[in-house]
């Protein structure tokens, strides 16, 4: 281990922990450091990453030829909604909790979080909650097969799995809850001095902004989820969403999608603020029009609560409510596609240097627009009502997240690993990964937009003969896909005893305050005295030096 990391959080505080394996299990497992919790969330993430990625080689091994090959019928519906259980509850949200958890103080000067013991307290909530859902296939009746949505009647008549899921999205939704109140906290309440929310990095505003969402829309779900347990546990009582018992069999639908519409901003908005802070750091500039990218967020954050019922489109409701909401989806992409024509102006005229983080962020650009505007095309009524459950639906959706999270995950992890760990990954097999991941998204997803307007839906467990082709094309490139990941791990794990020391601005025009913190960073992250913040005139985000913000101690 080198010198510099001996000095950083990631070493023993005492040299009694240096002959304790245990202590030093310890100093991890009951630690407040708002870094340590952040690397636990992200080794959790990637751990049910994994998992949830072997399930979706299950349902691709089952699909890549047309009839049963491997599985049962019955088996094969638990994959799906699974699957994406683990990738956006366990995965995604938690990745991104882990990488703001240790970025986001070091960025506004403070030294922790506002409320250390809750931090750790969010994260110990997770492992019980994946043990819970996966544990589903182990009860009698196995692991529910009504997707993710949880739709009643299906989960109504669901076996007992359908209650270990239930009881661990809810564990999942207490954990964010107490993980966007930390952050909301510790931004209002601990940035350095001078430094005002107009100066804070995009990053951070993405952080502030997801965390009023969570606040706003996970207790919804946690109600919607609560009343199908009653229903479940006592049927001859509760009849929310039974029409026989005078409940709306929508009304669940409703309650989901006003938490989920939300939801995908949770999964992106982080990575739309990681985006902004890499983009600037290797195009020399600045980032182009701080204020309208900081409104754009919030304008983001407010349209996704109002679009919910375009989930809803094939459910009856009224055609009036239809086009209202039709018109608010297509709203929605204005603010978006502010942002992306602010990361091309960034980098236009930029000396642009192609790290791996930056060919991240440029992959993200492109696929994201391709999700975009298959979104957009799902957006019209008349279309989405023919397009609803084929696999055009699975195609945008995984364009949305594999590119919008997915790739903004790897970028930012390679853009603060440096920061993290004191040393430097290996660039070859970092810009491997990224080609190889790159590529095979696209053959993987893309060929299905093809399947869904040729009108394969979704889910099912056998298809026609004539849509193999496609399957087997988008089955080979899943697997492939899934293999490359690990050569990332591989890189960074490896590289934490073998790569190069580095200094605190690693990548020489990093900005923002973690470049004013040693790699890695001392316990409380600063040494000495706190930074004092010099304010920046951020209306010429265009110029050069001027508006670059400089971190001073």
């Amino acid at each position: 281990m080198s010198t510099t990391q001996a000095k950083g959080f990631l070493s023993p505080s005492t040299e009694k922990a240096e002959e304790s394996f245990l202590w030093y299990l310890k100093e991890w497992f009951c630690t407040t450091d708002a870094k340590r919790i952040g690397i636990m969330y992200m080794a959790f993430g990637v751990l049910m990453g994994i998992i949830g990625g072997a399930l979706s080689m299950l349902i691709r091994i089952e699909l890549m030829q047309a009839g049963p090959d491997i599985m049962s019928d019955t088996f094969y519906a638990t994959l799906p909604g699974m699957h994406a259980t683990l990738m956006i509850f366990f995965f995604i949200i938690p990745i991104f909790t882990g990488v703001a958890n240790f970025v986001v103080p070091l960025q506004i000067g403070a030294p922790d979080m506002a409320f250390p013991k809750l931090n750790l307290a969010g994260f110990w909530i997770l492992p019980p909650a994946g043990f819970m859902v996966l544990s589903a296939y182990l009860v009698p009746g196995g692991a529910p097969g009504f997707g993710w949505t949880g739709y009643p009647p299906l989960s109504v008549q669901a076996s007992m799995g359908a209650d270990l899921w239930i009881a661990g999205i809810i564990l999942v939704g207490t954990s964010s809850t107490m993980a966007a109140v930390n952050f909301l906290s510790t931004v209002f309440n601990m940035r350095c001095k001078n430094m005002t929310l107009f100066q804070m990095s995009l990053f951070t505003w993405s952080l502030v902004v997801t965390s009023f969402l969570i606040l706003a829309s996970t207790p919804v779900l946690t109600s919607a989820l609560m009343m199908l347990e009653l229903q479940r546990t006592f049927p001859a009582a509760f009849h929310f969403f039974d029409p026989a018992g005078g409940g709306d069999p929508i009304l669940y639908q409703h309650l989901f999608w006003f938490y989920s519409h939300p939801a995908v901003y949770i999964m992106i908005l982080p990575g739309f603020g990681l985006i902004s802070e890499v983009i600037p750091t290797f195009s020399r500039k600045p980032i182009f029009g701080y204020p309208v990218m900081a409104w754009s967020m919030i304008a983001i954050a407010v349209l996704g609560f109002v679009v919910w019922a375009h989930h809803m489109f094939t459910t009856g409701i009224a055609v009036e409510v239809r086009m209202a909401f039709m018109v608010l989806t297509m709203l929605i992409a204005v603010p978006t596609g502010i942002k992306i024509f602010s990361w091309l102006a960034t980098m236009w005229g930029g000396s642009l240097e192609f790290k791996t983080p930056m060919l991240f962020a440029l992959g993200f650009i492109a696929m994201f627009t391709i999700g975009g505007l298959s979104g957009v095309v799902l957006a019209s009524v008349p279309v989405d009502i023919q397009l609803h459950d084929t696999y055009y639906v699975v195609a945008h959706i995984h364009y949305v997240l594999v590119a919008g999270s997915v790739m903004t995950i790897w970028s930012g992890i390679y853009y603060w690993y440096p920061k993290m760990t004191g040393t430097m990954y290996n660039e070859f097999w970092g810009k491997v990964h990224f080609w190889l991941t790159t590529i095979f998204i696209n053959v993987t997803f893309f060929i299905q937009h093809y399947l869904g307007l040729q009108g394969m839906p979704r889910r099912y467990y056998d298809y026609a003969p004539q849509f193999e082709w496609a399957n087997t094309i988008s089955s080979v490139g899943s697997f492939i896909l899934f293999a490359a990941q690990f050569i990332a791990l591989v890189n960074l794990i490896v590289s934490i005893k073998t790569g190069d020391e580095v200094d605190k601005n690693v990548w020489g025009d990093g900005t923002q305050l973690e470049w004013a913190a040693k790699s890695p960073p001392a316990h409380h992250n600063f040494e000495g005295d706190m930074p004092v913040w010099e304010p920046v005139d951020r209306s010429h985000g265009h110029d050069d030096e001027q508006a670059q913000p400089s971190p001073a101690e």
